[in-house]
């Protein structure tokens, strides 16, 4: 368990990325807008405030997709519990085989068990596949929809494991091309999966906690997350 008391044991891994009207989009443009509506010297002989105005896509940057996302009458992020967003993380490193086609095969999962042990129930897993290196350049990281993936296998495979979410630093875990058998998946199941991750690669295989706390909107399906992870030092 972990001991609010001694929070300086820990190591805090930010794992979201920045949101701005660049960020990188399924559909090309992210639509994310910031205006200011108010400002500072609007009221200079009062307290004044910096008011800003948003507009955006729920499924921008960092992000959460619910099981509603694809399911009908499927849990909301509303409703997701709070338990299953805080959760013992698994970092399965595939970034050595990186290239634009990658397609992320039960073996890897297997050999990762063999070195760290199996993915117990109910923990995060996270696929750090170093296409994050691209996030900041829109046009490479979105590549036509090319990027590197989950494999249906390697998604039923997890759902044995019991996993409660899943997240990969890519636009997606599926391909457009291939009927979405991940998101059918795992969405289908009650869990929930979290795209666009940021800095898996300072986790550790295995004993991290993973924090992914998305803005609780009502029928919410997707929502942009603050996801970190707490380390043991």
């Amino acid at each position: 368990m972990i001991n609010t008391f001694n929070l300086d044991k820990f190591k805090f891994i930010d794992l979201t990325h920045p949101v701005t009207e660049r960020t990188p989009h399924w559909q090309g443009t992210c639509s994310f807008k910031q205006v200011t509506i108010a400002d500072y010297e609007d009221n200079p002989d009062k307290t004044s405030f910096k008011i800003n105005e948003i507009s955006m896509r729920a499924g921008i940057g960092t992000h959460m997709d619910a099981p509603a996302h694809c399911v009908p009458r499927g849990t909301s992020i509303a409703d997701i519990a709070l338990p299953q967003l805080i959760r013992p993380c698994v970092m399965i490193d595939v970034s050595a085989d990186r290239n634009d086609h990658l397609l992320i095969r039960p073996e890897t999962v297997f050999a990762h068990e063999k070195d760290w042990g199996d993915i117990p129930a109910n923990a995060f897993v996270v696929f750090y596949t170093g296409w994050e290196q691209f996030f900041y350049d829109p046009i490479r990281y979105r590549n036509d929809l090319v990027f590197p993936s989950i494999s249906e296998s390697t998604a039923e495979l997890l759902l044995r494991r019991n996993i409660a979410g899943l997240a990969i630093d890519t636009l997606s875990p599926d391909l457009p091309n291939t009927n979405f058998p991940v998101h059918r998946l795992l969405l289908g199941a009650g869990k929930y999966i979290v795209e666009n991750i940021a800095n898996a690669k300072l986790l550790s295989p295995r004993g991290d906690y993973i924090f992914a706390l998305p803005i609780k909107i009502e029928d919410g399906t997707e929502a942009p997350v603050r996801a970190f992870a707490m380390q043991p030092l």
